[in-house]
């Protein structure tokens, strides 16, 4: 029987940042993924870090220690994350009024300054002039998503943690009998396709897998997943010179009216709102290219959707901004994405269920989770911070 203080399920950038720093507290943790190659939302991320967007004391306060954490965490890690800063152009569509636009960046804590289009066709000299009415452009973080993560898992790994390729397939109670009668239910366990692991402590890391799998063992959270879609390109000799937003950002406003009914997400086959498309483009320092995104709320996490009619309608989407990347060579792909009802992730122990926490919903993950991983862990040992106990599922 293997037994661990935690055990982390999902290997993405939450989990792994999460499982390296539970050991460097100094608990024994084994991490659990269910693909040797995950098809996860980090895959097939931007990579954006976006350090500029706090709108609170406390979320700026996430972005300065988050500043701070990515300018090492390639030493610590001793692995390149790819760490680097870009010029970010939001693009504002032709028939919009520029100075209103940025007038609704203005509560951020650093906002982005116009340009005119001349100005931002200088920046990024593949844009499309007559397709925007200007831009905004700020400084932004980048990073490579999938080697952050792996340099998380082998610095986890050489910490002296356990990883574990599996399908979890249930949490375990040695308590039914108190499940049944409405009793606290203590967890005890996960288990998987390969073995069963047993843990005074289990956290939830699973990205938009994450309420299914809590639903599963009776653990009912507010905690939801969008459909997000994208076209990834092998390496090109074109090159895109900045990263490319609309300014008009959809995504947060899918999430926020999508969660408005909790009970929609309780079955499969509902799609609160209408998928929204968000052109933008990202290349990567070997020259690859991230197109896109759709995303769409279908309630099912297995939901099917045309990637034929997906890709024609991304390629014509990016290409009006961008004319030189919407026919270049690339691969749809799919994958789930956490959010929660008001942008902050859900952090920490589930009510009524002892042994059973979670670390999801993060809506602007690659800024925040290296200080909130931090956080949690220094948090379970007994130290008070008042930011997690902000983001606890109680709240």
């Amino acid at each position: 029987m293997e037994t661990y203080d935690w055990i982390v399920v999902g290997g993405g950038i939450t989990g792994a940042a999460l499982a390296y720093e539970l050991v460097k507290a100094g608990f024994s943790v084994i991490l659990l993924e269910r693909q040797g190659k995950p098809q996860n939302a980090t895959r097939y991320s931007y990579g954006g870090l976006a350090y500029w967007s706090g709108t609170t004391p406390m979320t700026c306060q996430l972005c300065r220690e988050a500043i701070a954490r990515y300018k090492i965490l390639s030493q610590e890690l001793d692995a390149d994350i790819q760490f680097r800063e870009l010029d970010l152009l939001l693009t504002i569509p032709a028939d919009s009024d520029p100075e209103v636009t940025a007038a609704s960046y203005a509560h951020l804590a650093t906002p982005p300054r116009l340009l005119t289009i001349q100005e931002a066709c200088e920046l990024e000299p593949l844009l499309n002039q007559k397709a925007i009415a200007g831009a905004l452009t700020i400084k932004h973080g980048h990073i490579h998503p999938e080697q952050t993560t792996q340099a998380y898992i082998q610095a986890f790994l050489h910490a002296g943690g356990k990883m574990q390729i599996a399908q979890v397939l249930e949490l375990q109670t040695t308590q039914q009998a108190e499940k049944r009668t409405g009793g606290e239910v203590r967890f005890t366990g996960v288990k998987t396709t390969t073995a069963t692991f047993h843990s005074a402590n289990i956290v939830i890391c699973a990205g938009g897998l994450s309420r299914q799998l809590l639903k599963s063992a009776g653990i009912p959270i507010q905690l939801y997943f969008s459909h997000a879609e994208i076209i990834k390109t092998p390496p090109v000799d074109l090159r895109l010179d900045t990263l490319v937003m609309p300014a008009n950002l959809q995504r947060f406003q899918l999430e926020a009216e999508s969660t408005q009914v909790d009970e929609l997400w309780n079955e499969p086959g509902n799609q609160p709102v209408a998928p929204i498309l968000d052109a933008g483009a990202v290349q990567f320092l070997d020259g690859s290219l991230v197109l896109g995104q759709i995303s769409r709320t279908l309630t099912d996490p297995d939901a099917k959707v045309n990637s034929e009619e997906s890709e024609k309608w991304l390629r014509q989407s990016v290409g009006e901004i961008l004319p030189a990347l919407g026919d270049l060579p690339g691969t749809w792909h799919h994958c789930l994405v956490a959010f929660s009802n008001n942008r902050l992730p859900l952090i920490g122990a589930i009510p009524g269920f002892t042994g059973v926490h979670v670390f999801s919903g993060f809506s602007n993950p690659l800024v925040i989770v290296p200080p909130l991983a931090k956080r949690f862990a220094k948090f379970i040992t007994g130290e008070e911070d008042e930011i997690i106990a902000l983001m606890s599922p109680t709240r």
